[in-house]
C-alpha cells in the first residue's frame, strides 16, 4: 500500500450476533481475542488486527445502532467478512476449527496460486473468508507478480 488514506484510522466492523456467548466462544475457538474494555454482556470487541476490530453486538444492541431493519444472515447477504493470515497451512487450520468450533463450510478451497482461501458461516450464518497472500504478491499487486513468474524470474 502507498498511502493510506488516513493513517492511524481505526476501522470497527459491528455485526449482529443471536447469542453473544457461543459467539465469543466461536471465535476464541478460531485464536480471536476481545478487548475486555469494550465487552459486556451486550457487545464483545474482538481483535482482528493491529487497528482493525469486530465489534459483536447482541440483536437488541445492534438495533440500537441499526436504522432499518435487521437481516436475517441466515437467508440473506449481509456483508462478507475475509481476514489474512500468515500461510496457506493456517488457512487451513483455521477453517478446520471454525467447522469444529460449529461453523459450516460455505465452498471449497480456492487457490490462485498467489493466494489462498477457504470461506466458512458462523453459527449466526454470516460469511467468512480466511485467507493467505503471497507477500510478493502483495507488495507487486497480484497481475505484476503473476508477470513475474510468467516471465519465468523469480518474484522479487
Amino acid at each position: 500500500m502507498t498511502n493510506p488514506a488516513h493513517a492511524g484510522r481505526m476501522l470497527f466492523l459491528n455485526i449482529p450476533v443471536a447469542d453473544l456467548e457461543r459467539s465469543k466462544a466461536f471465535f476464541a475457538k478460531l485464536g480471536f481475542g476481545f478487548n475486555p474494555k469494550f465487552t459486556d454482556e451486550t457487545a464483545a470487541c474482538m481483535l482482528v488486527g493491529e487497528q482493525a476490530f469486530v465489534m459483536l453486538l447482541s440483536r437488541e444492541k445492534f438495533a440500537e445502532f441499526a436504522k432499518l431493519p435487521m437481516a436475517d444472515p441466515s437467508t440473506h447477504t449481509l456483508a462478507l467478512y475475509c481476514f489474512s493470515v500468515s500461510s496457506r497451512d493456517e488457512v487451513d487450520a483455521v477453517s478446520a476449527a471454525a467447522l469444529a468450533a460449529g461453523g459450516s463450510e460455505a465452498d471449497g478451497p480456492e487457490d490462485y496460486g498467489f493466494m489462498y482461501s477457504r470461506s466458512f458461516f458462523d453459527p449466526d450464518g454470516h460469511g467468512w473468508q480466511v485467507m493467505w497472500m503471497d507477500p510478493a504478491a502483495e507488495e507487486q499487486g497480484p497481475e505484476a507478480f503473476a508477470a513475474s513468474t510468467q516471465d519465468g524470474g523469480n518474484p522479487a
